[in-house]
């Protein structure tokens, strides 16, 4: 094909992309303000010549884009008012030239985000906007030139904005007297988790879809206020995680997560995750270091986490907690035994941050193993779920039905 039909061909897509997605969801501009139209990204290409690499980005209109630079490891950070992705699901995957791969996705509402793995030190050698050959679109050119590791140090230091997290979930205080559980889905937004091997089922859907029907089967009977860190595809920080569920005074934290691990096909079965300053084996060590790492897939310096546990009140507070946490966790384990395949060791404690809270009772599930395909084939399956969160409700009601009635409150049971 023709070079100059190819690029009219490709404009023409672009343009029904847009009017497809404008068909779709509206993003409001501000109260009584008309529906606007979503930036849309719908090609991404990497191009080399000697020491230079330019990543270009196809948008459906101009966009004011904010890069800086991290180390340990080398990354670039490319900040942008909200995006929507639609790119094939490879990209960004391979290396090219400077830029080992990049990831991609909404980072806080009104923001996305991508971030560059680089392959070597470079620095921001130029950063463009203008039409593309239809005028259609916009092309977004960022350019890579290498530099030494001293001058790469430079550049990040002089990047560097001061550290901030994604901001909190908006939570209102409950104004009734029922327990308040807050569901948190893993990852979402930049940070898409562990991924099937064939590459077409992300940790971050899966979670999210089961944790919006686990939280309707706890709403259903009335006695509970449901609570998500996230209810769509948004990068939430941990410490922010924390945060909401403390700022909701929950009475239980539930953290869901469909993970992968390097037994591959033999490592399967549902796990629950309490917290401890040490883990109880080395797997649950390894599992907590790299979901501890989430903060930094999506390009965030994490700060101090809450609840550092700094006096001898706190201390107290987090042993009760923590009791509370393993009470839930053992009438997790032995609902799931009758309806679901468990780890050979289904209850075990590592140090996650997002069970750092000291005064909300906190588990983290591993509803399976991505890397099994065995447990995909159930993650996948809506009888399998629909299990699990009857199993999941029945275990929350046990747990309130005790936890209320030692405090002279009415039994949450009917």
């Amino acid at each position: 094909m023709p070079l100059s039909l190819l690029i009219r061909f490709v404009g023409a897509c672009l343009v029904a992309i847009i009017l497809a997605a404008g068909a779709g969801r509206a993003w409001a501009a501000g109260d009584g303000a008309k529906p606007a139209t979503p930036v849309i990204a719908a090609a991404a290409t990497v191009e080399t010549d000697g020491g230079k690499t330019r990543f270009k980005v196809t948008l459906s209109k101009p966009v004011t884009a904010q890069v800086s630079l991290m180390e340990r490891p080398d990354r670039l950070i490319i900040d942008l008012p909200e995006v929507a992705f639609h790119l094939p699901a490879e990209a960004g995957r391979g290396k090219e030239g400077l830029i080992a791969s990049y990831r991609y996705g909404l980072f806080a509402p009104g923001r996305s985000r991508v971030v560059m793995e680089l392959a070597q030190p470079a620095v921001v050698s130029g950063l463009t906007t203008a039409p593309d050959a239809t005028g259609a679109a916009t092309i977004l050119t960022i350019e890579l030139s290498r530099v030494d590791r001293e001058e790469f140090r430079k550049a990040a230091l002089e990047s560097a904005a001061p550290a901030k997290d994604s901001p909190a979930p908006v939570v209102q205080a409950a104004k009734d007297a029922r327990p308040v559980i807050m569901i948190d889905p893993g990852h979402g937004g930049i940070d898409p988790g562990a991924a099937a091997s064939s590459g077409s089922v992300a940790e971050k859907d899966l979670v999210l879809s089961f944790a919006q029907r686990l939280r309707k089967k706890l709403e259903d009977g009335g006695r509970y206020k449901v609570l998500m860190t996230r209810d769509h595809d948004v990068f939430v920080s941990l410490g922010d995680r924390v945060r909401a569920a403390r700022s909701a005074q929950a009475d239980l934290f539930i953290s869901i997560h469909a993970d992968s691990i390097s037994g591959g096909q033999d490592v399967r079965g549902l796990t629950v995750y309490t917290g401890s300053e040490r883990a109880s084996d080395a797997d649950s060590a390894r599992l907590a270091d790299r979901e501890n790492k989430a903060d930094a897939v999506a390009g965030v310096e994490s700060g101090d986490m809450p609840d550092d546990v700094s006096d001898i009140l706190m201390d107290l507070t987090l042993r009760e907690t923590r009791g509370f946490s393993h009470g839930f966790a053992s009438r997790l384990v032995g609902e799931f035994d009758s309806v679901a395949r468990l780890n050979k060791n289904p209850h075990r404690q590592a140090r996650f941050q997002v069970l750092r809270a000291h005064d909300v009772p906190s588990v983290l599930v591993e509803l399976g193993y991505l890397s099994s395909q065995k447990d995909l084939d159930l993650l996948m399956s809506e009888e399998w779920r629909a299990k699990m969160v009857s199993a999941m409700s029945n275990a929350v009601d046990r747990f309130f039905a005790t936890r209320f009635a030692r405090r002279g409150a009415a039994a949450v049971l009917p």
